[in-house]
């Protein structure tokens, strides 16, 4: 694990983009601060840049540093939830402008997956987290269900966790309204 967690970031750095294990299924990632990665992670997977992807940070701080509000609601959920869950919140801030909204939202998922949340540490940065998948097919569930295409088109491929088969499945996501409100998405 610890010659990936180097690698990873040392690619990271560079603007490159990696396929990755995360607290869900597998990921394709990139510093979320890099307009350049990011559009790159748009053309491999096909994807209509108005269909915006979200992050995983490590830590609620982190959270705070690229949201205008966290509002007290979403605190309770994240300590409440069992499962992994993205919160979007409003007033998104200091990532690549293709990964904000239109409404200035973001979706951001707190990870406590062991690779994932030590990678988004070692960066110092969130990172992108969008299924490793074409867009409108199947999101695999496990590495070895992840298309040569995707494979072939990252800069980077983590050996840990490629032989778990454990079930996986993607976050749930709910959507936090300025006034408290919260909408269910998935």
């Amino acid at each position: 694990m610890e010659e990936d967690l180097k690698r990873a970031v040392e690619i990271l750095r560079m603007g490159g983009i990696i396929l990755y294990p995360t607290d869900t299924i597998w990921g394709i990632g990139c510093d979320a601060r890099s307009s350049e990665a990011v559009k790159r992670i748009y053309r491999l997977k096909n994807r209509e840049d108005s269909k915006s992807m979200l992050v995983l940070v490590n830590n609620e701080a982190s959270v705070e540093r690229i949201v205008d509000e966290m509002p007290e609601v979403a605190e309770q959920v994240i300590e409440i939830a069992t499962e992994p869950i993205t919160i979007i919140y409003d007033g998104a801030h200091g990532v690549a402008p293709e990964l904000i909204a239109d409404d200035g939202s973001l979706g951001i998922r707190i990870t406590r997956e062991k690779f994932s949340a030590e990678l988004c540490r070692r960066l110092g940065a969130p990172l992108v987290s969008t299924s490793a998948n074409i867009s409108g097919q199947k999101a695999p569930t496990f590495f070895k269900e992840i298309s040569e295409e995707i494979k072939n088109g990252v800069d980077f491929i983590v050996k840990y966790r490629q032989d778990d088969t454990s079930n996986a499945s993607p976050s749930h996501i709910i959507k936090l309204g300025k006034s408290g409100q919260i909408k269910i998405i998935r």
